[in-house]
């Protein structure tokens, strides 16, 4: 009969621990990075803090939470670019990065089991000590990580592997080549403003997709909603800001400072 996994037989770093190392970064930079001149995929952190963030596809970045995360993605910090704190701040933040699938498992300091992490930050509890054997090997036991309960909701969860199976861990972590990739990111959409108005009155773009609201005009502009549930704030000249339209429907917006700019988001 084979053994269920308890907290007991889990043997990994601790949490704090781990967030100590990911914070032992350099205390300056010699040079900083232009904002234009970031590319998705970049990792990117500010002066002042040391929390190092991906720069995702879809125009926001995404923070790591702790060492242990961003290990199962890299090996170390020589590809780290240094933005302003100014410029890092005008970059919204989207989220956390989860781990890589298939590299690691993680336990829950509260919830007695071990889950394999599949694609897009998914829990799949891994049902017994010979399950984890066959997925990992026979060290299983040294692959798995402490998470703190706080992290917990980076995540979802799936179904549960009561098969070796039914997860294969080379293809989880082959599949997840970037965090973009993990976590499905697409490129955002522009909607330049002028002092004429908006560059596309209307665009069109997929549910969970991104538009980023930029203002190459001389005044003040904005984005509004026009039942007023959302809204880009006032943009001076060459600020910009982003939003993930989740829901499918038409969005129509207008200028604050305008009457007369109007426009439409179509969320397919």
């Amino acid at each position: 009969m084979t053994k269920r996994l308890s907290v007991l037989s889990f043997l990994a770093f601790s949490a704090f621990a781990a967030f100590a190392i990911f914070c032992a970064l350099p205390a300056s930079a010699t040079s900083y990075l232009d904002p234009d001149d970031l590319e998705a995929g970049d990792l990117i952190r500010g002066q002042s803090y040391s929390a190092v963030y991906y720069y995702g596809e879809d125009g926001f970045r995404y923070v790591f939470p702790n060492f242990n995360t961003y290990s199962t993605w890299y090996s170390d910090f020589d590809d780290v670019k240094w933005l302003t704190d100014s410029d890092l701040s005008t970059i919204q933040i989207g989220g956390n990065v989860t781990y890589k699938p298939g590299v690691r498992m993680i336990k829950i300091l509260s919830i007695p089991k071990v889950y394999a992490i599949s694609s897009g930050g998914t829990l799949r509890h891994v049902a017994t000590e010979a399950i984890a054997t066959e997925l990992y090997g026979a060290n299983w036991n040294k692959m798995i990580d402490d998470m703190p309960d706080g992290f917990f909701s980076n995540y979802t969860t799936g179904s549960a592997i009561d098969i070796a199976g039914s997860f294969d861990v080379d293809a989880e972590e082959a599949d997840a080549f970037s965090i973009n990739s993990d976590k499905g990111l697409t490129a955002y959409t522009t909607v330049t403003i002028s002092d004429n108005g908006y560059s596309d009155e209307e665009v069109v773009i997929e549910a969970g997709e991104t538009a980023r609201f930029v203002n190459a005009g001389t005044s003040k502009h904005t984005a509004s909603a026009d039942d007023g549930s959302w809204g880009t704030g006032t943009l001076t000249t060459g600020q910009h800001f982003t939003r993930r339209f989740k829901e499918a429907g038409t969005y129509e917006y207008h200028c604050a400072y305008d009457d007369d700019f109007s426009g439409t988001i179509e969320v397919e």
